[in-house]
């Protein structure tokens, strides 16, 4: 019992580490892009289909799908790699998401055209543009589906880490502090200095200014409510309307310091944080 219980962990413990990892990641890529070449070169021409008495494997189409499959591969994974490191580290998004999808497939636009314009110079064909045009929206959909499987998890995945996991590291001159995003009830700024108040009540200074910190940390968590404070959204207790269209926010009671236990959303920012809160 003792011996086999260690076993049966460590198998999980194993298979779970592999399947979160990154040979994983490009095992299941590869599998993606060998079954789409199939499915694509079978249903390309009648003599392909696995019924047809004249039935031949597509040796020929399948090498050049995967061989452009391969190319549109680097080009969506370097663009992944951009968008990532600029966008989706700090904030994944519909729109973020679109952008990346549109940005792919320009690029994929760029390199198909002149390819296939050289492989018909090549091969002492004519480029027709009909053709062309047809060949380009029939790829662009099936790219488009194809990153769309190749990314899902990883986009996904980049969220959670995001929201749930995501940490700053609070340096003060004299330490550094590993805070992750559910730690932290807010940043304010007084006499030019900015402190970070923890969910403990516990303060501590930064070296940061709240610009920089704006830039850092995840604004689907964070709102910069005036000049003076950041808040996190679980932080705010309570919402009230009171005069010219402003908003007063009561924070939790943890938070002792007076200047900041009680905030005004201006007129002006009303909108955005109600959209934000919500």
């Amino acid at each position: 019992m003792s011996t086999i219980q260690p076993t049966k962990n460590t198998v999980k413990k194993t298979g779970y580490t592999f399947i979160n990892s990154s040979v994983w990641r490009w095992i299941r890529k590869a599998i993606i892009l060998i079954l789409f070449s199939l499915v694509a070169n079978h249903l390309a021409a009648s003599d392909n289909f696995l019924d047809s008495e004249t039935y031949r494997f597509p040796i020929e189409g399948f090498l050049s799908t995967i061989i452009l499959s391969i190319l549109i591969g680097i080009i969506a994974e370097l663009n992944f790699k951009f968008y990532r490191r600029k966008y989706f580290s700090k904030k994944i998004t519909f729109v973020t998401i679109i952008r990346f999808m549109v940005s792919t497939l320009g690029y994929i636009t760029i390199m198909y055209i002149p390819i296939n314009i050289l492989i018909d110079k090549v091969a002492g064909g004519q480029t027709i543009f009909y053709y062309l045009l047809i060949g380009l929206l029939i790829t662009l959909l099936l790219c488009f589906i194809l990153i769309s499987l190749l990314y899902a998890k990883d986009i996904y995945n980049l969220y959670n880490l995001s929201i749930k996991d995501a940490e700053i590291t609070i340096d003060n001159g004299t330490k550094m502090t590993k805070l992750t995003y559910d730690n932290i009830a807010c940043f304010y700024s007084e006499n030019k200095i900015v402190y970070t108040v923890q969910n403990n009540g516990m303060i501590i200074n930064t070296d940061f200014t709240l610009n920089e910190l704006e830039e850092k940390i995840n604004d689907q968590l964070f709102f910069r409510a005036n000049r003076q404070i950041i808040i996190h959204k679980d932080t705010v207790e309570q919402i009230e309307k009171i005069e010219n269209g402003k908003l007063r926010i009561l924070l939790k009671p943890f938070i002792k310091k007076d200047t900041i236990s009680e905030i005004n959303i201006s007129r002006y920012k009303r909108k955005a944080f109600i959209d934000w809160f919500q």
